[in-house]
């Protein structure tokens, strides 16, 4: 099946209670360590309608998920994951279009987020994306003590394009 074909039966929804335990299977196999507990995500969940997720489904199957909180001028993207199998096709950025638009509606106008330094391709999707690295936390990631890059996007000056 080529990526086309492949991308054009995804669908994009509104993360639901009975999504919780495959986003935390898909959470623990994308992260490790760095996964989201059970809570964790019951809490995210909980926080609505500040805290937005979306899924990404095919053939009813989660094959992603981002969430974002939308808290006022400035918003932060809490996680953003596509399963290993579907990454390079453009689902990650479509992602994080959904969030990003998703901040930009509630009334932000800066987008914040980290990511780990070692994870070149979502760094390099950010930055195509109109992000800017602001800061290094050092050692951040434990117990492997990886930073972690705090980047910032201007709502009112990038695109969903």
């Amino acid at each position: 099946m080529s990526a086309d074909r492949r991308e054009a039966t995804v669908e994009f929804r509104e993360l639901e209670w009975p999504d919780l335990p495959a986003v935390g299977a898909m959470d623990e196999q994308i992260f490790g360590h760095d996964a989201w507990s059970a809570q964790s995500w019951w809490s995210e969940l909980a926080g609505r309608p500040r805290r937005r997720y979306t899924v990404v489904t095919a053939s009813d199957r989660i094959v992603g998920y981002g969430g974002v909180d939308c808290a006022g001028a400035t918003a932060d993207v809490m996680t953003i994951a596509v399963d290993p199998a579907r990454q390079g096709h453009g689902l990650g950025r479509r992602l994080l279009e959904r969030l990003t638009a998703e901040a930009r509606g509630s009334g932000a106008e800066a987008l914040l987020l980290e990511v780990r330094a070692d994870n070149e391709p979502a760094r390099n999707l950010y930055l195509r994306a109109g992000f800017e690295h602001i800061r290094t936390r050092r050692n951040y990631y434990r117990p492997d003590n990886v930073d972690a890059h705090i980047m910032r996007a201007n709502l009112e000056v990038i695109s969903n394009d």
